[in-house]
């Protein structure tokens, strides 16, 4: 019972972080008025998170879990890889349907990797991991005929990164000028069909 209620109180902390760092940013966010939101005191905070950098890092290491749960419940190793990364592209639409109204903590992340080697560190490590999981899946699918012989497998992968990137990114700045949730997934799924080995 102690452990689910520490665990309701961590998640309390986490919930009102996000609110006030999207409303606020990271640097006017303040652990009173996050406190204040989560309805728990400031030593309820520290026993659970040592900094706001701290509970910083901890949200982006949760929004990645999750985009890697749903990427590794979308991989169906019985379909060739270009059918496996269509199915994947689900996960980015996913994204944005679980994140409404929290994009702009993605911009933060942004912003405060520019300025913190630590905050750096934890944002661009996934990238290189997601890269090198593309890139691999992309030769597979050269070896088994569903990709492209000449379709570079590196700079492919990163291409479908930098599309996903930069789909969250206008989704922050311009949130209501289109559909991004829908755009995500049709424009993934024209660049893995562009990879694709043409039927003969």
């Amino acid at each position: 019972m102690t452990q689910q209620r520490s665990e309701e109180t961590r998640n309390q902390i986490v919930s009102a972080a996000v609110d006030v760092f999207c409303r606020c940013g990271y640097d006017a966010a303040s652990v009173a008025e996050i406190c204040s939101l989560a309805g728990v005191s400031k030593g309820a905070f520290y026993h659970h998170f040592p900094s706001k950098k701290t509970l910083f890092l901890a949200i982006i290491q949760g929004w990645l879990r999750e985009v890697d749960e749903r990427l590794n419940a979308l991989r169906d190793s019985d379909v060739p890889v270009s059918q496996a990364l269509l199915q994947m592209t689900r996960a980015i639409e996913t994204v944005f349907s679980d994140a409404s109204g929290q994009l702009p903590m993605f911009l933060e992340f942004m912003v405060q990797a520019s300025r913190d080697k630590t905050v750096w560190e934890a944002t661009i490590a996934p990238y290189q991991a997601y890269q090198s999981r593309f890139a691999a899946m992309l030769e597979q699918g050269k070896t088994e005929g569903s990709i492209q012989e000449t379709e570079d497998a590196q700079a492919s992968a990163w291409v479908l990164i930098a599309f996903a990137v930069g789909v969250l990114l206008q989704g922050v700045v311009l949130p209501d000028t289109a559909d991004w949730k829908t755009i995500a997934g049709r424009g993934m799924g024209m660049l893995v069909e562009s990879m694709q080995r043409s039927k003969e």
